[in-house]
């Protein structure tokens, strides 16, 4: 008889699996990320339709087979659902769950980086908080967790102060307070170029939904 475990997790992406399944790739705090497969969740009237869509988050009730797990039940708490109402905070939600999925390790503890990813996608969906500081905060704090965060990067004398001042703050505060702070639109600017130099170098890829969102905020959009 197979196991089954409890599971906290957000759903980062699925795909068509069979005829009416889906597989799953979760991000859970106990055992990292895991691929689970759910069985006729493409049905209209499945009970797991909704559950295994991008951004979904609660208890995922899985049993452990030989190669894989298998869907059993869940209660999701938060579907982030303004957000899916809001395309280009989806597009910038599509890109956390692609950077989150690209630092999640398998079988390891993922506990700060689901929480991590959690405010985030909270604080995309406030209307008050521009979507370029969550995005360079967030990709800061990823790569924080990572272990591959230059931490001189604060102290570097090129940047005005205000700049290093933002970097030390998002280096050291808790994950509740992350996203209480705002930044001038040049500040903002060169606080989101460190940003973005310093991820090309660390994973050395492009990530398909943060080129749509270019194209989306670009000149001229």
């Amino acid at each position: 008889m197979s196991q089954e475990l409890k599971m906290t997790g957000m759903v980062l992406s699925a795909a068509p699996a069979a005829e009416y399944d889906r597989r799953v790739v979760l991000l859970t705090r106990e055992r990292g990320k895991l691929s689970f497969f759910a069985r006729g969740a493409r049905r209209p009237t499945s009970r797991f339709l909704a559950a295994t869509t991008p951004f979904a988050f609660g208890v995922f009730t899985l049993s452990e087979g030989r190669s894989s797990y298998t869907l059993r039940d869940v209660e999701i708490t938060n579907y982030f659902q303004e957000l899916k109402e809001d395309f280009l905070g989806t597009c910038y939600g599509i890109y956390f769950m692609e950077v989150a999925d690209y630092y999640a390790k398998e079988n390891l503890d993922a506990s700060e980086l689901l929480k991590l990813l959690y405010v985030s996608l909270r604080a995309l969906s406030n209307p008050h908080l521009e979507k370029e500081l969550v995005r360079s905060v967030f990709e800061m704090r990823a790569m924080l967790l990572d272990g591959e965060y230059p931490y001189e990067t604060a102290e570097d004398p090129s940047l005005q102060e205000s700049t290093r001042y933002a970097l030390a703050y998002v280096m050291q505060v808790p994950l509740r307070k992350l996203y209480t702070f705002a930044l001038s639109p040049e500040i903002l600017a060169e606080f989101q170029g460190v940003q973005e130099r310093i991820m090309k170098k660390n994973t050395g890829r492009e990530f398909k939904s943060l080129e749509i969102i270019k194209q989306l905020t670009g000149p001229g959009a």
